[in-house]
């Protein structure tokens, strides 16, 4: 398993960061995970899952 993060997770998603905790609190984007008390990660299938599901949607 690997942890995404800030930096990673915005290369390969393009949203601000800003969006993308619009798109958690809504439920519509994958959960980040709390790895220390300033210091936060995605797991990176559940985003490559999240992309692919948008890529799917388009067909």
């Amino acid at each position: 398993m690997k942890i995404l993060s800030k930096k990673a997770l915005k290369e390969l998603v393009l949203y601000s960061p800003q969006h993308i905790a619009r798109l958690e609190k809504a439920g519509k984007f994958p959960k980040r995970v709390m790895l220390g008390p300033n210091r936060v990660g995605w797991v990176e299938q559940e985003v490559l899952d999240w992309l692919e599901e948008r890529l799917l949607a388009r067909e």
